[in-house]
């Protein structure tokens, strides 16, 4: 099983400390506020994107975010807004593989389509590389990406379209009769609207709006 799952909980208080000052004059009364301010350690700014309020999981960021070895990456904010968060869990048993996502936060009530890719993110995003295929598409290459329905569908591939809800919230899984080879397998994508079956467009699903590095 792989799980990622990533929660953050931010926050600190401030003090403020009142001084009375009295004089032997009772016509008069001073009152002085002060604020003490908090520790530099306090109020650095973490380079990773924060997750929306109340939301748990992985956040998404910008590519210039990137900062080790499992990004995720938005390549439209619109979509996919910097802080919208994702869980993908990963599980292979018994000669079978079963894929979950899990997004939090995105554009409402539309479409998107999600595939497993070859390869990890990057800040282009096309750096991803083709579909993961079980068998591969020998007339395929990466100028021209399988479109063979006998090779690009949701047995042969992982396919986890899904639309959100009203939150921007979705939840989508699948399970193959295969397992992942080794090293072959390396990101979540996710694109524009839901993935297409006809021949000379299967496994099409529109630009990539974001992706997710997962080591299957």
């Amino acid at each position: 099983m792989n799980t990622r799952h990533a929660c953050l909980v931010a926050g600190f208080s401030v003090a403020t400390l009142v001084a009375a000052g009295c004089s032997s004059d009772d016509s008069s009364t001073d009152n002085e506020n002060t604020a003490e301010t908090p520790p530099a350690s306090l109020t650095t700014t973490d380079p990773m994107p924060t997750p929306f309020p109340g939301m748990s999981g992985d956040a998404f960021g910008l590519p210039s975010e990137g900062s080790d070895d499992d990004n995720a990456f938005t390549y439209d904010e619109a979509a996919v807004p910097v802080g919208s968060t994702f869980d993908v869990e990963s599980e292979e048993e018994g000669g079978r593989t079963t894929i979950r996502l899990r997004v939090m936060g995105l554009q409402p009530d539309r479409d998107f389509g999600a595939h497993v890719h070859t390869r990890t993110c990057g800040p282009n995003p096309s750096d991803s590389g083709p579909h993961y295929q079980n068998e591969v598409d020998p007339a395929a290459n990466p100028e021209s990406p399988s479109t063979d329905p006998a090779y690009a569908n949701p047995q042969n591939e992982i396919w986890l379209d899904f639309t959100t809800d009203a939150q921007g919230n979705a939840e989508a899984s699948t399970t193959v009769d295969w397992e992942f080879r080794d090293d072959e397998a390396n990101s979540v994508v996710l694109h524009s609207e839901h993935t297409m079956t006809e021949p000379g467009e299967a496994g099409q699903a529109g630009d990539r709006l974001a992706c997710i590095d997962e080591d299957f």
